[in-house]
């Protein structure tokens, strides 16, 4: 079952970054600015906020059985997806993109419920794999976008096609475990006992200072290293080569392998610890990449790549305690509820790296979301007290 589930979400959530993985072919048709490339990927997480909210307000997490709610949103998601082939204009292209958004509410979440159906010793590596499992999903259009020649369409056609074949997946196969969590009445005040639990408010501390940095990573390393090689720090859009499409792929990629690590060390010395350590980690990272600008790929993959590996190495685990800070009945709404606020925050910090991009360069673009993982261990250290 771990592995239909993780299969599953590498497929679905390949409709992620279909349209940013195309950006530089959208931006020569439609004549982007850098503000616009950026709502190629914002436009999705606004989506999924509404999505997520939406879920979270009327329980379907904790109503719908997992296993529909699932293939549903997968389905609808690919159709959401699908116009942005074929599209004549941008605005076509951006509410393709946010519908696409809402329907992946009903993807990420459900599918760490179900896996945690399944497994309750080790809930972090079972989690931390699908989270993994969809990391690299969202990497995959970066690798079909490598293969020379690739269109627009192509993209398009390869990541909805993967929505649909998860859609089938779930739905034919996947049956809850042994622990799963008890169904309930729908009840208005669901999210509301939710966040008056003082565990959960500080979880999701953490998650938010986690989800400060990483976004806004996953969204702009692809133009940061185009910009290194081209040798313009002030270049939002420079010209790619399958090169750097390939080295994009990798540094979403392995942060895949990062939550399956995560997920296996957190099972031994405890979640906090792992976040913690994770946490400070990527948070140096962010603080430090700016000094690898400019410099060889054989120095800038390999800081880029660690970076990679450890942004994402906690996410799951902020999930996890999620999962035991709250009341069986309602777990389902207090993910649902964390990943609306964290991808929520990120709308606003994918928006701030184009100014700092414009005004001191890409050496220092990244450096002011270090902030975020300081008060992410800041919180987890209230948590873990």
């Amino acid at each position: 079952m771990l592995a239909l589930l993780a299969t599953a979400e590498l497929l679905g959530m390949s409709l992620w970054f279909a349209g940013s993985a195309v950006a530089p072919q959208l931006q020569a048709r439609f004549d982007l600015t850098g503000g616009q490339v950026a709502m190629l990927t914002v436009a999705v997480q606004l989506g999924f906020v509404i999505g997520t909210a939406l879920s979270a307000l009327l329980n379907l997490a904790d109503v719908i059985p997992a296993r529909l709610l699932f293939a549903t949103a997968a389905t609808l998601g690919a159709l959401a997806s699908a116009p942005m082939a074929v599209a004549g204009s941008f605005a076509v292209i951006i509410a393709s993109r946010f519908f696409s958004g809402v329907c992946l509410a009903g993807v990420y979440p459900p599918a760490m419920k179900m896996a945690s159906t399944w497994f309750r010793e080790r809930r972090g590596l079972a989690v931390g794999t699908v989270v993994g499992a969809l990391t690299i999903g969202k990497a995959v259009p970066y690798l079909v976008h490598a293969i020379p020649n690739a269109t627009v369409i192509g993209v398009t056609v390869v990541c909805c096609s993967g929505a649909l074949l998860a859609a089938v997946l779930v739905f034919s196969f996947y049956r809850d475990g042994p622990h799963a969590f008890p169904p309930r009445p729908f009840s208005w005040s669901l999210a509301a006992d939710v966040v008056r639990s003082r565990r959960w408010r500080l979880a999701t501390g953490g998650y938010l200072g986690h989800m400060a940095e990483l976004y806004s990573y996953w969204t702009w390393i692809p133009a940061f290293l185009a910009a290194s090689v081209a040798g313009d720090a002030h270049a939002l859009t420079a010209p790619s080569s399958p090169a750097i499409a390939v080295l994009s792929f990798a540094v979403i990629a392995v942060g895949g392998i990062g939550c399956v690590w995560g997920g296996w060390v957190a099972d031994r010395i405890g979640r906090v610890p792992l976040v913690i350590r994770a946490l400070v980690i990527s948070g140096t990272c962010c603080a430090l990449i700016g000094l690898s600008f400019g410099r060889s790929l054989w120095i800038l993959a390999p800081v880029t790549i660690i970076w990679g590996f450890f942004i994402i190495a906690d996410s799951a685990q902020f999930s996890v305690l999620v999962t035991e800070s709250v009341e069986p009945h309602a777990v389902g709404t207090a993910l649902t509820l964390q990943t609306s606020l964290g991808f929520l925050l990120t709308t606003i910090t994918i928006q701030m790296i184009p100014p700092i991009v414009r005004g001191a360069g890409w050496p220092w673009a990244f450096a002011a979301l270090a902030v975020g993982p300081v008060l992410g261990v800041s919180s987890i250290r209230r948590l873990q007290r």
